[in-house]
């Protein structure tokens, strides 16, 4: 029995839905799928069942027990969704729908019917502060990949900035381009910032789309000591994700920036000289980015800064932005249904006939990129940062 994970309001706002469907039209996965089972209308439908069969008045509703049969398969279809908060945006009832998952999620860990695929998610932040289960002592290794790296590899005792980096991009190779060429431009730029080394744990968000929420304040609680030792005013993250958890879950003890606010705010200043860069690109908002947090302007504005650059929008842009399929623990639970989704992510951005798809996400990066070079597509796959360093004009 599970039902404490739901709010008073989310079990109202369960008996709200109208069945339009329109979030199973708006949905990637079902798309991708071909799958109704996936949609969020499916799913409601499944939380009225499940706390039915739970209530002392089951009889009135005629509910039965789920037999585990039918556990296991809803749980499937739960678990097969990028979390990208699409559903939300349309929902014309105004469900709070991404923290309904959220909670449906924490209920399927807490009933025993999950992927156990996801017990990695809280052995290895457990074990090693990361969700790769990598040896957090090498979390900046990436350090030693630049072309001139500092002898104290950007960690200081002392700094008024920290570079908060993440799990994603501190390890793999892929997205390991983003802090390397953030750090460059920071370091051009003579910004004061240091690194957390292996001091940084993960911001938590994993734990969350894993259902298992439990221990989020260790990890909330040790970031926050990490930080207030370097003496730092603010904190800057490349990672949506890792963004929008700052946002949502952490106290306001320091001013946080994505780094694309951080970019913009470098370029006003008049800090970054940038060279001509012709080129033709179109934007992917990142899901917790853009719909998660709101920020859509920031990384148009530093695109359109770069002289020579054309930015062309995709069909569906801003909050209508489809996910690239790298969101909510997908991967691990249907890789299949990821790669279907980033498909269709970069068919639609070569519809525009730009040269380069630039996003602010190094899992867009990833999921997107693997899918252009299995597939020998020719598009070039970026983050913002990375475009931004390709445009420094360093003399």
């Amino acid at each position: 029995m599970a039902n404490k994970d739901y709010s008073f309001r989310q079990i109202l706002e369960i008996q709200t839905c109208t069945n339009c469907q329109i979030c199973a039209h708006a949905c990637p996965a079902v798309t991708a799928a071909g799958d109704g089972e996936l949609s969020a209308v499916y799913r409601i439908d499944g939380i009225r069942k499940i706390l039915r069969s739970r209530s002392r008045l089951r009889r009135l509703f005629r509910a039965k027990e789920l037999s585990e049969d039918r556990w296991n398969h809803y749980s499937s279809t739960v678990f097969r969704c990028t979390l990208c908060g699409n559903c939300q945006e349309v929902c014309p009832v105004g469900i709070s729908l991404k923290d309904l998952w959220l909670a449906l999620r924490q209920d399927l860990v807490d009933t025993g019917v999950h992927p156990k695929k996801l017990k990695r998610v809280r052995e290895n932040l457990a074990s090693e502060h990361n969700v790769f289960g990598e040896d957090n002592e090498e979390r900046i290794e990436w350090v030693e990949d630049m072309q001139d790296p500092p002898d104290d590899e950007f960690l200081k005792d002392k700094a008024e900035v920290v570079y908060f980096t993440g799990c994603v991009a501190a390890y793999f190779p892929v997205a390991q381009k983003i802090p390397i060429d953030l750090a460059e431009i920071m370091t051009s730029c003579e910004v004061d910032f240091t690194l957390l080394g292996e001091q940084e744990w993960c911001c938590g968000f994993p734990l969350l789309g894993a259902g298992m929420p439990e221990e989020l304040n260790a990890f909330i609680d040790h970031n926050l000591e990490a930080i207030r030792q370097k003496g730092a005013k603010e904190v800057v993250f490349a990672c949506p994700s890792c963004y929008q958890m700052w946002c949502e879950y952490y106290p306001k003890t320091f001013k946080i920036s994505h780094a694309t606010q951080y970019l913009l705010r470098l370029v006003g200043q008049k800090r970054v000289p940038l060279k001509e860069l012709p080129m033709t690109v179109t934007y992917h908002d990142p899901c917790d980015l853009g719909r998660g947090a709101r920020v859509f302007d920031e990384p148009r504005e530093v695109i359109r800064s770069i002289p020579g650059i054309r930015l062309v929008e995709l069909p569906r842009n801003r909050e209508n932005c489809q996910c690239c399929g790298g969101g909510g623990n997908l991967e691990m639970v249907d890789a299949k249904l990821a790669a279907e989704i980033a498909r269709g992510k970069v068919e639609e951005a070569l519809t525009t006939g730009a040269e380069a798809i630039v996003t602010s996400c190094q899992q867009c990066v990833r999921t997107m990129l693997t899918y252009v070079r299995r597939n020998k597509i020719s598009l070039e796959v970026m983050d913002i940062v990375q475009l931004v360093r390709r445009a420094l004009n360093q003399g």
